[in-house]
């Protein structure tokens, strides 16, 4: 793994921190999004001595925001010759309905439309890794979900939990459409299930759902087992040329029939390729 390079949302906590934590360990080089500069400052200290020589870079942007996400895209396409994975990780819940500068129901924003610009410009860069991966972490809330395409921005009703679920269905779907796309490109994609992570997931929700969410953690997996499917799928051989799979557990597993529909698959990428334009 010595001289790749991973690109990674979410690493400053939770599962992410502990994948790139893990896949430096291995000799990966981590490039990571963070919104707080604080945080992201103890992560790039805390990778350094994980891997000190590594040139482990931090960038800084908002992924609520589409302006943001095309500004830090293209940043790291200018600074990175090439990019062997993407982990698409960061992933918010909200229990109340909130909206982005441009429009977009937040939950929408951060967990899908953030997946979707940023691996759609850093596609060239993977394209010239040979070999390159898109890990993005999904997840078993997208079951009993369903897409209505004419209200992706859940104005009608709005339940945290439910458009979150929704929001995860939308990262398999992606996933299905640019694996179809990418297919014989050199390129792989595929998504996972991580388990219920007693991470700081969910603790700025307020209201219910966050209490819900806290007692929930009590029983929940350890960030260090939540990892273990995004470090399996961005570094490990038996999965080099699996493409456009669900996994949990370093196992492929099956998504509801919801997420398996190809026709959906298409029209979520084709609205968002006009969300994002």
């Amino acid at each position: 793994m010595q001289g790749k390079t991973v690109v990674i949302t979410g690493a400053t906590s939770g599962i992410g921190e502990v994948a790139a934590d893990r896949l430096a360990a291995k000799g990966f080089r981590i490039v990571f999004i963070a919104r707080d500069s604080a945080r992201g400052e103890k992560t790039l200290k805390h990778l350094n001595a994980i891997a000190p020589g590594a040139e482990h870079a931090a960038h800084y942007a908002d992924l609520s925001r589409i302006s943001e996400m095309k500004r830090v895209a293209a940043e790291i396409a200018a600074a990175e010759p090439k990019i062997d994975v993407l982990v698409n990780n960061a992933g918010a819940v909200f229990a109340s309905r909130q909206m982005t500068q441009d429009g977009l129901e937040m939950t929408f924003a951060v967990n899908h439309m953030a997946y979707f610009v940023l691996t759609n410009m850093l596609l060239p860069k993977l394209q010239a890794a040979g070999g390159a991966r898109v890990v993005s972490t999904a997840s078993d809330a997208h079951k009993g979900a369903k897409l209505d395409f004419d209200d992706l921005q859940s104005k009608r009703s709005y339940s945290g939990f439910a458009v979150y679920g929704r929001s995860k269905l939308c990262n398999i779907l992606f996933t299905r459409e640019l694996a179809r796309r990418i297919q014989g490109t050199g390129v792989t994609a595929n998504c996972l299930h991580p388990g219920f992570v007693a991470t700081r997931f969910g603790d700025n929700t307020g209201g219910l759902l966050s209490f819900g969410i806290g007692v929930a953690k009590n029983f929940a997996l350890t960030p260090e087992q939540g990892a273990q499917t995004i470090i399996y799928l961005a570094s490990s051989p038996e999965v080099e040329n699996v493409n456009g799979k669900y996994f949990t557990k370093n196992a492929v597993a099956t998504p509801t029939k919801e997420a398996q529909n190809d026709a959906d698959a298409k029209r979520l990428w084709e609205i968002s390729e006009k969300l994002s334009a």
